[in-house]
């Protein structure tokens, strides 16, 4: 089986690529999904590179009305994803709307630039707010056109 699996995973990841690139060129504003995208923040935190043994991200999303606050708290290297409040001092706070998080996260626009255009805004102390991308990196696909850039 691992015989198998070895020479069928580049061609499903190939698959994967492809059906990326053309769903990403062909989003509307209803495929925007915060629950969606707050789990793979979630899963994108890198807790070794956070320092201290407890760490407080709060998100406020000024697009949507339900769901519109999350936290995630990084103890050691556990990572939660909360949709109330836990009651913990907050490191470092992000404002924006989830398009603009999905745009970071899939790499089609950086952390400065949604900072320079005001899209994004990021508060915290700057040891954690000049290395957002260290400790919490984009996915996976971030380097994957949108067929319409192809």
């Amino acid at each position: 089986f691992g015989y198998f699996l070895r020479r069928v995973l580049p061609v499903i990841q190939a698959l994967a690529d492809w059906g990326l690139c053309w769903a990403r060129s062909n989003l509307r504003e209803q495929d925007y999904d915060v629950e969606l995208l707050m789990l793979y923040l979630k899963r994108s935190i890198v807790p070794e590179k956070l320092a201290g043994g407890e760490t407080v991200i709060h998100f406020r999303f000024t697009d949507v009305k339900a769901h519109a606050r999350w936290w995630i708290l990084v103890r050691d290297r556990d990572v939660d994803l909360c949709v109330s409040d836990p009651g913990k001092d907050v490191d470092v706070w992000f404002t924006t709307t989830v398009r603009t998080m999905v745009d970071i996260w899939m790499g089609d626009t950086t952390y400065r630039h949604a900072l320079r255009s005001g899209a994004l805004t990021l508060v915290g102390p700057t040891a954690l707010t000049r290395t957002v991308t260290d400790w919490m990196r984009n996915s996976g696909y971030a380097d994957l056109p949108a067929a319409n850039r192809i």
